[in-house]
């Protein structure tokens, strides 16, 4: 699942074509927000270049609106933006599948009223296992499992927590596991497909575009990380 923070270019729908002919499976669309406190540099620099755009949460899900992709969207966005009136009916608007909402505790879930829309929650790696238990009974659609404390961002290794993590996690739950914060090459995404069910790369592909790429050249670094999780273990 590769992301893209919604209205950073004018042409950044392109790239949801683009990845999905490039074998991703869904596609996680970030809403951009003035504070994203889990983010690191990366994607706090594409939200603020969204925002300098005029970009909004109602304005990126006008956009999706009025495209097709043939794949799963997963929007992701603050609780500031998730609990206002409307939002589930904008979310069903743009047909968007799920939702993450890094900053909602499970606590507070069920102030989230998103009928019809998969609610990802998210496990890291000093959740108790009393607390994962009951965000694996509770999530839906998938887990996000956070591979190392910390914000997004490129990182030059897997976090050595990251298999540990996504076994306690397959314990909690039978949905599947997607692990994500930091996975930057098509070599680490093979190591992470490795011990769960799917990967989850936002900082490298949003740095190639922040860089200047446009749909083709960023599709390829997708199709590069589709085509590492489609070999056999083991080989290079």
């Amino acid at each position: 699942m590769p992301y893209i923070t919604g209205g950073v270019r004018p042409d950044w729908t392109a790239y949801l074509t683009a990845f999905e002919d490039a074998g991703a499976d869904m596609i996680e669309v970030g809403l951009p927000f003035s504070d994203p406190t889990v983010d690191g540099p990366t994607i706090q620099e594409a939200s603020d270049t969204a925002l300098a755009r005029g970009a909004t949460p109602a304005a990126v899900l006008a956009d999706l609106a009025a495209i097709r992709v043939g794949i799963p969207l997963i929007a992701s966005t603050y609780a500031n933006i998730a609990l206002r009136p409307g939002f589930a009916a904008a979310l069903r608007a743009a047909r968007i599948s799920g939702l993450i909402v890094p900053d909602l505790p499970v606590d507070e879930l069920a102030g989230l009223s998103v009928p019809g829309i998969e609610v990802s929650l998210l496990a890291s790696p000093a959740t108790p296992d009393d607390r994962l238990a009951e965000i694996g009974r509770r999530s839906q659609g998938f887990v996000y499992v956070i591979s190392v404390m910390g914000t997004t961002g490129e990182r030059d290794r897997l976090a050595p927590s990251a298999a540990a993590l996504a076994a306690r996690v397959r314990q909690a739950t039978e949905l599947p596991v997607l692990l994500g914060f930091g996975i930057s090459t098509p070599e680490q995404a093979a190591e992470a497909a490795a011990v769960a069910d799917g990967v989850i790369v936002g900082a490298a592909v949003m740095r190639r575009v922040l860089d200047g790429a446009g749909p083709a050249e960023a599709g390829a670094f997708v199709a590069s990380l589709r085509a590492a999780l489609s070999r056999p273990a083991g080989v290079g």
